[in-house]
């Protein structure tokens, strides 16, 4: 690898092929958890039916399930294998699963093509930030972090908007028809990139590791999502939550003992050392747990202020404007500063904008609608300033033989803590009976996650002296 590395240098072919990759995610198979379930509900005829909606909102959970349970795994085989090669795989994944989503005629043919898009996920996105940091030193490293945070944060920004612009004109299915086709487009600008593996070693792939893990976040993940909905005293939530607790407490020792007997960790702890690395990954954890602001405050204006779901979306837009924004100034921060600035100016901005949105004792509805707007937009510039310093501290601390998996550590962050932060505001919202209280209530969780991220960014993460900082290449 470092002999091609001498003889090729990233370029902007290359992070436009990977944010067009991202994007298949970001965008587009998250584009059915923002808008699309009451529109397939209504094409399959399960409006009135419960037990096939059920299926339907598992389907539409189970692309980020799968890709946070599988992306650890991947990141180390592409490690292993090829960033490249794996880049591939979760091409073709997407395409296929893209195609199965389109074509489906019921729900549980639709869940075989999520899942498909899922593990495609869990390929791409390690993969692409090892090529990062492979092909891209310095600043031009710092700056294609950015256009990967342009693929995730900004590409979730515009779900919403997404669908409203296909949907009413092309039908639900152009959505993925066209993520087919951007997933194909990607591909054809990466070509030509050299291979990138971690240096070669006669170590055996933690396969029993791999199996415990995924396993163990696939009953985390389902206990997370659906502890709601079955009841946190029922027997479904107790028993999957008991068997992720005890499976990952036995990955750790069988990961704690791999090396003994000649097999590559899945999960390295000792990346955790790193106190650059834990501190961007604690924290990326707990400002992703904040999406589920945007699902309260949502839900919230169409109960609570019987607005529209036209109305809801079009007030989206203002975080998903500053979140694209922003992003380039958090890279100029990060240049200028370091890492550890902008990653606390952004995390108390991003919760800050919760705030506002937290003041449902407002009675006045145009009022409330601009403190949301206005909350909206202070929540994309806090994400948009804290993503390229925070991606960039994780990546920069982790070494070059360990990227993929150290980047899948990174992004599986960034899915539990979504998927947690979601079912436990919605658990908060629903514990409350009077509508503002439970908005009010659902929106302070998540202040809270904020104020952790922020703790964690000041007593983990160290200062960064003018020598730590990104340089020209």
């Amino acid at each position: 690898m470092s002999s091609e590395k001498t003889n090729y240098q990233g370029n902007g072919r290359l992070i436009l092929g990977i944010v067009l990759l991202v994007l298949t995610f970001w965008m587009f198979a998250q584009s059915m958890q923002a808008a699309l379930i009451p529109i397939i509900a209504k094409d399959f005829g399960i409006t009135d039916d419960p037990a096939k909606m059920d299926l339907l909102n598992f389907a539409a959970s189970i692309t980020p399930l799968f890709s946070a349970a599988c992306i650890v795994a991947a990141g180390g085989l592409a490690d292993r294998f090829g960033r490249m090669r794996f880049s591939f795989i979760g091409v073709v994944l997407s395409v296929v699963g893209s195609a199965i989503v389109a074509l489906s005629p019921n729900v549980e043919m639709l869940i075989i093509g999520r899942g498909l898009q899922g593990i495609s996920a869990a390929c791409i996105m390690p993969s692409t930030i090892a090529l990062m940091k492979t092909w891209f030193e310095g600043k031009k490293q710092a700056t294609a972090l950015t256009w990967w945070s342009v693929g995730s944060w900004g590409g979730s920004g515009f779900c919403a908007i997404l669908v409203g612009l296909i949907e009413p004109s092309l039908g639900w299915q152009a959505i993925f028809w066209i993520s087919a086709g951007v997933a194909i487009l990607g591909l054809l600008l990466m070509l030509g990139t050299p291979e990138s593996k971690a240096p070669v070693n006669d170590k055996k792939f933690d396969t029993r590791g791999a199996a415990i893990f995924i396993a163990s976040l696939i009953c985390l993940v389902l206990a997370v999502s659906k502890g709601r909905s079955w009841g946190y005293g029922d027997i479904k939530f107790l028993g999957t939550m008991g068997l992720s607790i005890i499976g990952l407490i036995s990955f750790y020792f069988v990961e704690k003992s791999a090396p003994g007997k000649g097999v590559a960790q899945l999960v390295d702890f000792s990346l955790f050392k790193s106190r650059g690395y834990f501190g961007a990954t604690l924290s990326n954890f707990l400002l992703n747990a904040i999406a589920g602001a945007m699902v309260i405050v949502n839900i919230y204006m169409l109960q609570g202020r019987g607005l529209s779901t036209g109305d809801v979306a079009t007030m989206t837009i203002t975080y998903a404007v500053a979140v694209l924004a922003l992003l380039p100034v958090g890279q100029k921060i990060l240049f200028i500063f370091g890492g550890r600035l902008p990653m606390i100016m952004g995390t108390i901005i991003t919760f800050m904008g919760v705030v506002l949105m937290s003041m449902t004792s407002v009675e006045d509805l145009a009022m409330y609608k601009v403190l949301v707007m206005v909350g909206y937009a202070m929540f994309g510039l806090g994400l948009g300033i804290y993503a390229t310093p925070s991606t960039y501290t994780a990546v920069s601390a982790a070494p070059q033989e360990k990227a993929a998996v150290a980047a899948g550590i990174y992004k599986l962050a960034s899915s539990l803590g979504g998927a947690m932060g979601v079912a436990l505001s919605l658990a908060v919202y629903s514990a409350f009976g009077d509508i503002h209280q439970a908005g009010a209530a659902g929106l302070w969780l998540n202040v809270g996650f904020g104020v952790l991220a922020l703790l964690a960014i000041l007593f983990i993460i160290p200062g960064q002296h003018k020598s730590q900082q990104p340089e020209l290449a």
